[in-house]
């Protein structure tokens, strides 16, 4: 089982460790691809104030982040399971997983970055500002520059897919493999809506709850029925058309 999660805005505010290593990440197959977007990064960061912030979608407030990805090549790292705070990561709570959890963790979560493409937990990268959704000059739309490469470095990623990204980031890979998405629904006296603002702390809920499972489900209908035996109202959806992921709608009440 993979469980696919976006990144947060959220971040640490430093690393603590050697400067970033390239070639030491996973998924070496994205590296010249890293190379080309840290460039095209580092450049616009250290151009222009102004047309800096309307690239990277910032405002005048949020100008320090500039002086972060100018400097992203020398900046101390720290590993992807620490780098990423928020709604999700806070639900998640990888820190506080017992070591079985956190193995599991290491072998089946693959986070999504519009600097790095994807990474794995024990992967150390520096804090960074950079959303999937920005057009980066020269590269243009960055879920477009992606999605090759990580069709390329993904492809031999096999089992169950749980996706719990956003639309901005599956733009960049579409798993070959069998994939659920998880849509969470409150229900108030017998009336169900979508969930918005809630959804991020549900996503992390489910992704904790799957990782302290030692269950590994091989198909939609198991992982259904895995998340309602760990405490989760899971309901899932009619099959969907060919080529698009199943739906898992998990319940809240309130």
């Amino acid at each position: 089982m993979l469980i696919l999660l976006p990144p947060s805005e959220g971040k640490a505010a430093e690393g603590d460790g050697r400067p970033l290593d390239l070639d030491a990440l996973s998924f070496p197959a994205l590296t010249s691809a890293r190379e080309k977007v840290l460039d095209a990064l580092t450049a616009v960061a250290r151009g222009p104030q102004g047309d800096a912030l309307a690239v990277l979608g910032l405002t005048p407030g949020q100008a320090g982040e500039l002086a972060v990805d100018r400097e992203l090549r020398t900046a101390a790292t720290l590993p992807v399971g620490r780098l990423y705070t928020g709604v999700l990561y806070d639900n998640l709570g990888l820190a506080t997983l017992d070591a079985a959890a956190r193995r599991r963790a290491g072998r089946s979560v693959i986070v999504f970055s519009g600097l790095w493409g994807a990474l794995r937990l024990r992967d150390r990268v520096p804090p960074y500002r950079l959303s999937m959704g920005v057009r980066l000059p020269p590269l243009g739309g960055l879920a477009a520059h992606w999605r090759p490469f990580l069709t390329e470095a993904l492809g031999s990623e096999r089992g169950l897919v749980v996706d719990l990204r956003s639309s901005t980031y599956a733009a960049a890979w579409r798993p070959a493999s069998p994939a659920v998405t998880i849509r969470v629904l409150r229900e108030v006296n017998g009336a169900r809506s979508v969930v918005s603002h809630m959804a991020k702390a549900t996503r992390g809920a489910v992704a904790r709850s799957l990782l302290e499972s030692a269950a590994s489900p091989r198909s939609p209908k198991a992982l259904a029925a895995l998340l309602t035996e760990i405490g989760h109202t899971a309901e899932l959806g009619p099959p969907p058309k060919a080529g698009d992921p199943w739906t898992v709608d998990i319940v809240i009440s309130s």
